[in-house]
């Protein structure tokens, strides 16, 4: 075997300093799993495998700390946890707008021998529907609120050879179930022109009998004629507004929908406007060649505004630092922020409660349906005074409003579980109240009868006609609350947290005694308000940090939603 080639290179080149490596010794690599440190669930760290160096002795009082179960990794992380950041909207309002109609073509039959072919411009195509449905599986209004503006696709202009264009691209708006919409503004361009032309008497198109005129806003004109060549051209009468056959398909103006179930087909909110006619509709003996087509109509501009009706299916309910956040990470996946301090929770954070493993077999089964989830929302805590919104009650009550059952949070090691209910119960129903109060008060304004101010003959003589008047902005209108059930009229129970505390069961039986005493009518409703739930009162100990009795809240609350 022939030796490898050794390098020679001479002094007088620029080789070292080209390729100085070529020149530098070789130092052998240490392995890189040897200087690696690898982590565990971001809290445990193995140390290297390698000898540590003499200048730094190891210190024989620290060990490597051991790694943490799951359930104290979920239930209990530590601080440099990142924990997420669900955005939560429950209002939010949309600015939507249906797709314009393409425009008409202006084409002519090009073939050979034909030195003026006849006109075979297409039409334009139609605008595309903006459609809503209710799904599952969604729990917030923030990415539409995100959005703010959704527009459907625009029909593409005609095209020659007699083909229409393309009809432009649908949009369909997903919301969660418990939505309501409803209508704030709306403009229709085809029922204003309809509405012009009905008040002038049938004789909308009386600029376009004349000749050499046309309006601008309505006819397309072909690019490569002379303006002078219209000036002696009598444009036809403009053809009727003409609208979608889907428009009958429409929910019905001013829109109201109640999303209150699951959509099995998307609802129609805007139908697309219809296109632009080509220049073969206007072929006649003395046009024989028209050299104009029509733009296609305007699409409708709604503004919606979509409020939650329902938030979820249970509402935790309690005291700043009650332990509702960590009580909703033993129900579910989520990963809501938990601390040692009050006002940990800012906005309310949903969890998904998994009742069949993903499998299609519920464990708990209720009544009527076989039901294999619900939702739970962890509500920021209620301070006293919240009625009044201190410590932002107005908001955080008005989530409360929006749960289908709601669960009392009472921390046992604070105090008199009793006591803490009553202060829970009286912000709720004062807050009640006040809202009862403000439909009223809105019920009393909206009945005042308004008259015009009375005129005079010498402002409206009766020889003169009055002046027609239409108003082609968007009108909007304020709307009212929305009519939700009475909070004191939800089914509710009680979870008393940090049962594995020391002197707790007797602050437990207490309450027990007092939920028993509510439900036969003993003792007052701690709301204060007739007509208010007392039936299957339950208060279930837990300790949430430890997921001890947890299981009993998912027995219990599949048997109230069944009611």
């Amino acid at each position: 075997m022939r030796p490898p080639p050794t390098r020679h290179l001479t002094i007088s080149t620029l080789t070292p300093f080209l390729y100085p490596s070529l020149f530098s010794p070789i130092i052998p690599c240490r392995s890189f799993h040897q200087n690696t440190t690898i982590r565990h669930n971001c809290t445990t760290v193995i140390s290297p495998t390698t000898e540590p160096s003499p200048s730094f002795p190891p210190n024989p009082s620290s060990t490597p700390p051991s790694e943490p179960s799951l359930l104290e990794t979920h239930l209990n992380p530590s601080p440099s946890e990142s924990y997420s950041s669900t955005p939560f909207t429950d209002v939010c309002t949309l600015s939507l707008s249906s797709g314009s109609g393409g425009h008409g073509c202006i084409s002519f039959l090009r073939e050979k021998f034909i030195a003026f072919g006849p006109a075979n411009g297409g039409d334009g195509g139609s605008g595309g529907n903006i459609y809503i449905r209710a799904i599952r599986g969604e729990t917030s209004l923030h990415k539409l609120a995100r959005r703010g503006i959704i527009k459907a696709g625009r029909g593409r202009n005609g095209r020659g050879k007699g083909k229409g264009g393309e009809r432009g691209g649908d949009v369909l708006i997903t919301v969660p179930v418990g939505t309501v919409v409803r209508e704030v503004g709306r403009r229709n361009p085809v029922a204003e022109r309809e509405e012009r032309e009905r008040l002038r008497g049938g004789r909308e198109n009386v600029e376009g009998d004349q000749r050499g005129k046309w309006r601008r806003e309505c006819w397309l004109l072909y690019p490569g004629a002379i303006p002078s060549e219209y000036a002696t051209v009598d444009f036809p009468a403009l053809p009727r507004p003409r609208r979608s056959n889907l428009v009958s398909a429409q929910v019905a103006a001013p829109i109201s929908l109640d999303l209150s179930t699951v959509s099995e087909k998307p609802i129609l909110l805007a139908a697309g406007a219809m296109g632009g006619l080509g220049n073969p509709h206007f072929v006649t003996k003395s046009i024989p060649r028209p050299k104009f087509a029509t733009r296609g109509e305007e699409g409708i501009s709604l503004t919606l505004a979509l409020e939650l009706k329902l938030l979820a299916d249970i509402g935790l309910v309690g005291l700043p630092n009650a332990g509702k956040s960590t009580l909703l990470r033993s129900l579910s996946a989520s990963r809501a922020r938990v601390g040692d301090w009050e006002f940990t929770t800012l906005s309310p954070n949903i969890g998904t409660v998994v009742l069949d493993n993903y499998k299609g077999r519920p464990l708990v089964r209720g009544r009527e349906e076989s039901r294999t989830a619900f939702s739970i929302a962890d509500i920021p805590g209620l301070i006293e005074g919240a009625h009044l919104d201190r410590g932002l009650g107005l908001g955080f009550l008005r989530h409360v409003e929006r749960a289908r059952v709601l669960a009392f949070v009472i921390d046992l090691g604070r105090g008199d579980a009793v006591e803490q209910l009553k202060g829970l119960w009286r912000e709720v129903s004062q807050y009640e109240t006040l809202r009862g109060k403000k439909d009223n008060e809105e019920s009393e304004v909206r009945m005042v009868d308004w008259k015009p101010a009375s005129t005079t003959a010498e402002n409206n003589p009766p020889d003169k006609p009055k002046p027609t008047i239409i108003d082609y902005t968007m009108k909007k209108q304020i709307l009212p609350d929305l009519q939700l059930q009475p909070i004191s009229a939800k089914p509710w129970f009680v979870v008393a947290t940090k049962a594995d505390l020391p002197s707790t069961q007797d602050r437990f039986a207490n309450l027990q005694a007092y939920l028993d005493a509510v439900a036969s009518g003993a003792v007052e409703h701690p709301s204060g308000l007739k007509n208010a739930w007392r039936r299957r009162l339950c208060g279930i100990p837990v300790s949430a940090i430890k997921g001890e009795g947890v299981h009993r809240i998912t027995e219990w609350v599949v048997g109230l939603l069944d009611e």
